[in-house]
């Protein structure tokens, strides 16, 4: 078997080549400011006076930093691996693409939303039974319309179940 052939399918051929361009330039940035730097000490310690420090400091020092700022900019997502990024993202963007379920909502017991109403024992309001208020809550037990009325609950802002006996009848002034 070949084996350039079995190299192209393990590796990203230009992929490969950028990063290693990249990390070529970030080196040599990093290697030419530190250069610079240490010019610009060299330069500045022989001097006694502050007045003609400055030009040191303005032509070596301060494009010295740079240089090793913008090297270490580029060296940094070779240092992290890109490819765990680009993995990320292809995956947010299956997750972005993907189809939207046609199955009705289910609670994580398995049931669907029935319309059965729930509520707790001290609670002031009712919830459907997929409600994220009382899910996972085992003191939730089922209500009926005359339980609803005697302890006076309320629909939750929540999940807004219908009231009992089905959704309430519009105002209307004729």
């Amino acid at each position: 078997m070949d084996p350039d052939t079995v190299a192209g399918t393990l590796v990203d051929e230009r992929r490969w080549k950028g990063a290693n361009l990249t990390a070529i330039l970030g080196a040599s940035a990093v290697a030419a400011g530190v250069l610079l730097l240490a010019a610009g000490w060299y330069g500045v310690s022989g001097e006694a006076v502050v007045a003609k420090q400055i030009p040191y400091l303005a032509s070596a020092t301060a494009p010295g930093a740079a240089l090793i700022i913008a090297g270490v900019v580029l060296l940094a997502p070779l240092l992290r691996g890109t490819d765990g990024r680009a993995d990320a993202t292809d995956r947010l963007l299956e997750l972005l693409t993907e189809p939207e379920p046609t199955t009705p909502p289910t609670t994580p017991s398995g049931t669907t939303d029935d319309g059965r109403l729930l509520a707790l024992p001290a609670g002031t309001h009712y919830h459907r039974v997929g409600c994220s208020l009382v899910l996972g809550k085992p003191d939730a037990h089922p209500l009926d319309a005359a339980t609803i009325e005697q302890r006076g609950l309320r629909a939750c802002p929540a999940c807004r179940p219908d009231p009992p006996g089905g959704p309430a009848p519009t105002d209307r002034t004729d």
